[in-house]
């Protein structure tokens, strides 16, 4: 019952912050800067000629070519929409299991992409309104102010909260929402696990203390690794976490490995007859084209250009990570993005005929 309170209190405080920040000076600013696009940066992948710095030789033409910087814009957007999507996590999945089986779980895909991007987009007023407040306070332009991960939610928007009226009041209500978010988004996450081991290894009349211990054992061992992250340098081992853990190309790598399998393997018509008898009628036969095609391409697109993109992990832009650093993130990441691989590799050298009769 307690999700009910996680779930809708932060759209209380939202709303709160909200009314609060547009009355305050230069709120305005934040809010047009929010809006207003910057169509330049779509187009940083393109291929242009260049002087003899560039990468690789073009035989037909004869003319020197490299790619433009990292089209980081398109890399951020896909890794934000898998992130605050809990794609690929699992934690969908689970949670669907215990639906009921003629549950209109289409419906309800529709339903939660509308309300997440709408909260998104949406939270973007309640930050922006208050970063313009802070640039207008400090005189200077809000691109100096805006940051982006961690720094924006403990360093830029407590910064500005302190310059409010009532200051501890809103920070109060600020801080207690993250902790609220964090242990929302943290239900989910550990039940999609938990849910998982049990099916992996059930035992039937086990009972619910089974599950109980599972779920305590789970979150003392996720306790014990994150204590490392509140030391001195507890920062550096988030920045380590948050870059090569369950986000960003491990999560694209996922994905594209589920759309094959459903898709692919087990077949996308096969899935939607299965849809079909839980709710009654198909899906509309675009989603199969984007199981099939759109969403495999879209994943591995993004994380080739992430690869290819690919530099050293840095901290605050002046700390960079050593090789012994980069080396311990990229064990996180692969020890995800193995799995799938490994385990389709370990069940057909296990079975017996020829890869077609498999």
């Amino acid at each position: 019952q307690i999700v009910y309170f996680t779930a809708l209190f932060p759209y209380v405080v939202l709303i709160l912050l909200l009314v609060h920040g547009v009355t305050l000076p230069g709120a305005l600013g934040g809010i047009v800067y929010y809006l207003k696009p910057d169509w330049s940066k779509l187009a940083e992948a393109q291929v242009r000629a260049e002087t003899p710095r560039a990468l690789r030789w073009h035989a037909g033409t004869g003319a020197l070519l490299t790619l433009c910087p990292a089209p980081q814009v398109w890399i951020d957007a896909g890794t934000q929409i898998f992130f605050s999507y809990a794609i690929g996590l699992g934690a969908l999945t689970a949670l669907g299991s215990y639906n009921r089986f003629h549950n209109n779980c289409y419906r309800d895909a529709y339903i939660l992409a509308v309300i997440n991007s709408s909260t998104s987009f949406f939270a973007g007023f309640v930050v922006f309104s208050v970063l313009g407040f802070m640039a207008s306070e400090q005189g200077v332009d809000i691109s100096k102010v805006a940051e982006s991960g961690p720094g924006l939610a403990f360093i830029a928007y407590p910064k500005a909260v302190t310059l409010m009226p009532l200051s501890p009041l809103w920070a109060t209500l600020f801080f207690f929402m993250l902790l609220v978010l964090g242990l929302d988004s943290q239900f989910v996450g550990v039940e999609g696990f938990i849910t998982g081991i049990l099916d992996l290894f059930p035992q039937p009349g086990a009972g619910s203390l089974r599950r109980e211990l599972t779920a305590a054992l789970c979150c003392l061992v996720c306790c014990l690794i994150d204590l490392s992250m509140v030391t001195q340098g507890g920062m550096y081992v988030f920045q380590l976490f948050d870059n090569y853990s369950a986000s960003g190309i491990t999560l694209l790598w996922q994905a594209f490995w589920e759309c094959v399998v459903i898709a692919w393997v087990y077949g996308a018509d096969r899935f939607m007859d299965d849809v079909a008898r839980m709710i009654g009628y198909r899906p509309l036969p675009f989603m199969k084209w984007c199981w099939a095609v759109v969403t495999p391409l879209v994943c591995v697109g993004i994380f080739v250009f992430h690869v290819v993109n690919y530099r050293p992990l840095t901290y605050n832009k002046t700390y960079v990570y050593p090789w012994w650093g980069d080396a311990i993130g990229w064990v996180l990441a692969l020890s995800s993005m193995l799995c799938i691989p490994c385990t389709v590799l370990y069940k057909l050298l296990r079975c017996k005929g020829s890869l077609r009769e498999v």
